[in-house]
């Protein structure tokens, strides 16, 4: 029979971007493991719909409602996690996204495409407003949150930070360039506090997810009939393990960052993502 870890009991573990494929699925297994969670996002229903969920199974946890770009949004989150959890010992930063105004539609650029008007977005046409919401949801809305809640891990034992970041902040993808850019200041950013809390204890690293089907990015890579569209295609041929990752491949690493085994290991950005960063194309 198999015996369920016990390091994770009783622990408070929040999550921003809660309600989201990948988080709940994060928050869900981590109730599992006998951790007290917290599901913030934006929408209210979609939090309390994966804690409901959790406590139908028989774990512990709350949906709140936060937005991670406000910072009397998450303190009042704290305050509602204080009062019913208790001081949070793990935070996930699963908050982020893209936006389609950082974004452009061909992946190379040629003259002949200024003369095509709006119907096309090059390089030249990238909306400031839309590029620095990027940053602020995937950056900002990592840094808020930690300063908001990794202040209840001072002077505590066995409290860690995970942020999400991404491939795209290693190898760039065509097309999302505040997407990318937002990413690799995520996994910086991860390295800098690591540093900047080793001396409490506090541990600080990241998961960088390859290509998982999300709500933001199922349209873009596959028809609606299922099939691959022709950037899903040219994903998967990149992809060594010739598939899309699904929420449960983040888990064991994510299990593993968070636990004891991992206490020694700090300000690293893990790859999950089938060999898409060792292949070469060739």
């Amino acid at each position: 029979m198999e015996t369920i870890p016990t390091e994770f009991k009783n622990k408070v573990v929040v999550i921003t971007g809660g309600g989201g494929i990948l988080c709940s699925a994060i928050a869900i297994s981590m109730a599992q493991l006998g951790a007290r969670v917290a599901i913030l996002d934006l929408k209210l229903e979609a939090a309390e719909q994966v804690a409901n969920q959790i406590k139908k199974n028989g774990g512990e946890a709350m949906g709140i409602a936060a937005n991670v770009l406000e910072l009397d949004s998450l303190k009042k989150a704290h305050e509602q996690v204080q009062q019913s959890l208790g001081p949070c010992d793990i935070l996930i930063n699963g908050a982020g996204g893209n936006h389609p105004k950082g974004t452009t539609t061909k992946t190379h650029f040629e003259e002949k495409d200024l003369k095509v008007g709006e119907s096309l977005k090059t390089f030249f046409d990238l909306d400031p407003e839309g590029i620095q919401f990027v940053f602020n949801l995937n950056f900002i809305g990592t840094l808020l949150p930690t300063q908001v809640f990794a202040k209840d891990m001072v002077g505590r034992q066995g409290c860690s930070v995970i942020n999400i970041s991404s491939m795209n902040a290693f190898r760039p993808l065509t097309k999302i360039p505040a997407y990318s850019g937002a990413k690799a200041a995520v996994s910086n950013f991860t390295q800098w506090l690591a540093v900047h809390f080793a001396k409490e204890g506090i541990r600080v690293n990241a998961l960088a997810p390859g290509f998982f089907l999300t709500d933001q990015n199922r349209s873009l890579l596959t028809n609606v009939d299922g099939s691959l569209t022709e950037r899903g295609q040219t994903i998967l041929d990149h992809t060594p393990m010739g598939r899309f990752g699904e929420p449960e491949d983040l888990l064991s690493t994510l299990h593993w960052l968070c636990g004891e085994g991992s206490g020694f290991i700090t300000g690293v950005v893990v790859p999950i993502d089938g060999g898409f960063s060792a292949f070469s194309g060739v």
